[in-house]
């Protein structure tokens, strides 16, 4: 009876590490399954990433981009009078040097003249006191006095010559008239805005970028630009970058430039300006 006893006990036991066994090696084969599976997954893709030879860049983040005239000004009135004409249209283009607004001076003409009369009559007085002098018939004082008034009579001539000069306003720089604040025959006062231009030629670009592309942004960086209203792409490059960062936005303003000629770009457009990559 007592072997039979101790036999059972030992059948017993023996069943119960069977069924230990089984349940360790079922855990077991769960828990690798699902690592195995990741594993080959992640493994060709870091095959293809090793034999690439380089490491992955990330693009950086599009910025917005305004496109601004090169140059711009407004032209305004130096003296009270009434436009004869105007030398174009609103968005004509003009040549440097060109009259771009003409006064009518007739009244500044006519001092001109005045004053170059006064000026030929002082002239002649002191050569005639200069004579009279040398026949001892005229003092120093009498020739002084003579040669004052030239200078006087000069300066007048100057000045009226002057004043005739701001009839005619030039172009100073060739471009596009963008704003007519006046119309031709209109009368205007001193410091009144006649017109407004902007200049021709590849326009410049401006753009807030990351202060923390500071690291590799430096003037001659090459980008691409999308222009919302043409819906076209255009290649441009980093021309200049501001020596402050703004602290608030944690941005720096940098200004670049449209490189080639594009007639369907103007001033104003705005888009997205598309760099490379973020290193």
């Amino acid at each position: 009876m007592t072997d039979r006893v101790a036999r059972c006990r030992r059948a017993e036991r023996a069943a119960r590490r069977c069924t230990l066994s089984a349940a360790l090696c079922f855990a077991l084969v769960a828990t690798v399954a699902p690592v195995t599976a990741i594993a080959q997954k992640a493994l060709p893709a870091a095959a293809s990433g090793a034999s690439s030879g380089s490491p992955t860049v990330a693009a950086a983040p599009p910025v917005r981009v305004l496109l601004m005239p090169a140059r711009e000004t407004t032209l305004v009135a130096q003296m009270v009078g009434r436009i004869d004409r105007l030398g174009g249209e609103l968005g004509g283009a003009f040549k440097q040097g060109v009259p771009l607004v003409v006064f009518d001076c007739t009244e500044q003409q006519a001092r001109l003249r005045m004053a170059d009369a006064e000026y030929d009559a002082a002239r002649q007085q002191h050569e005639t006191k200069l004579r009279l002098q040398g026949l001892n018939a005229a003092g120093d004082s009498e020739v002084q006095l003579a040669a004052t008034a030239v200078a006087r009579s000069q300066a007048q001539v100057e000045l009226a010559r002057q004043q005739t000069s701001l009839c005619r306003i030039d172009a100073p720089f060739s471009g596009r008239i963008v704003k007519l604040h006046v119309r031709p025959f209109q009368g205007v006062a001193v410091g009144q805005p006649l017109l407004e231009l902007v200049s021709g030629g590849p326009p410049k670009l401006r753009l807030n970028a990351p202060s923390r592309w500071l690291s590799w942004l430096k003037p001659g960086v090459v980008f691409d630009i999308a222009i919302d209203e043409t819906g076209r792409s255009y290649p441009a490059v980093v021309t200049a970058i501001n020596a402050r960062v703004d602290a608030v936005s944690q941005s720096i303003e940098v200004e670049g430039v449209v490189r080639g000629a594009h007639a369907d770009l103007l001033v104003g457009m705005s888009g997205t300006a598309q760099f490379p990559q973020a290193r």
